[in-house]
């Protein structure tokens, strides 16, 4: 299974009890779900959605969920649009919301998709057919605006040179496999980049993959309809792995407080501690806020 980031305070700040309805905007593996579902059993209930089909359809044919038919329901679908999701499926408010942004190790290893730099897959990099592929977004855009998506949603200070890069073969060729869009990328870099910390391409396919993803379009949506999908005296968390992505959500938390809609649970983003970083290293840029609406 899917190593769960933050569990236990997770656990602390959604706080889930006996009978209420809780929702998990980005089930992934079922890591904290599974947990949540021991908590609010025997009479409550977890609705489990995710974008990537494939992880809900895999989840499905998990032996816990089985065993929960009548407590868990799961479909895939975009947390942004979570309110008309709730109507169509017949379901009121809930007492509880948790969204993990993080990505999938499932999603790298398993999924074909091209989020790996180390496959030769196809080059689509998204969760969900609705969304242009990568392959596609590199072809339309100009040289400029992808530099900016490169530096902005990436933090990559090469991303000029590997934006010119990239622009250069795709006007001889299309750009249809990740590896070919990695190796491009690679061959633009200095050989001791980072002093090789991290592969070149690290930067540049995390910044395609929110772009293409509309990432964080769907996290200002998806805070700024909280009242349409929480009841009162419900609770939110949400985990970030991204300084843009926390930058959202400290920004709304605080707008949502002067508002009188919610209060602020974490002044400061919980982090993992470093016991949890030894067992999984992916908490290590982990960050959890937390909220209760008024």
């Amino acid at each position: 299974m899917h190593i769960p980031v933050l569990l236990k305070e997770v656990i602390e700040y959604l706080n889930p009890e006996p009978g209420e309805f809780i929702i998990d905007g980005t089930i992934n593996g079922g890591g904290h779900a599974k947990i949540i579902l021991d908590k609010i059993s025997p009479s409550g209930k977890v609705f489990g959605i995710d974008w990537d089909e494939s992880l809900i359809k895999k989840l499905k044919r998990e032996s816990w969920v089985i065993g929960h038919k009548s407590s868990i329901t799961l479909i895939s679908g975009n947390y942004a649009d979570l309110p008309e999701i709730l109507k169509k499926e017949k379901l009121g408010k809930a007492d509880g919301l948790l969204l993990d942004l993080g990505f999938s190790s499932e999603q790298i290893e398993n999924s074909n998709r091209g989020f790996s730099f180390d496959k030769d897959e196809p080059l689509y990099m998204t969760y969900s057919a609705e969304s242009a592929p990568v392959a596609q977004v590199i072809r339309e855009l100009k040289e400029g605006e992808l530099a900016d998506i490169i530096f902005k949603l990436g933090g990559e200070r090469l991303s000029r040179k590997i934006a010119k890069a990239i622009k250069e073969v795709s006007k001889k060729k299309r750009i249809t496999s990740s590896l070919e869009l990695a190796e491009i990328i690679r061959a633009s870099t200095p050989k001791n980049y980072e002093n090789q910390r991290i592969d070149p391409a690290t930067r540049t396919f995390q910044a395609l993959r929110i772009y293409a993803n509309h990432e964080l379009e769907n996290l200002e949506k998806v805070l700024n309809r909280l009242p349409d999908i929480l009841k009162p005296k419900a609770r939110v968390v949400i985990i970030s792995f991204h300084s843009l992505e926390d930058a959202i959500i400290k920004k709304h938390f605080q707008k949502l407080e002067l508002a009188g809609i919610l209060k602020i649970l974490t002044k400061k983003p919980i982090e993992a501690s470093m016991e949890e970083i030894v067992q999984n290293p992916k908490s290590r840029s982990a960050k959890l806020r937390a909220a209760i609406l008024i």
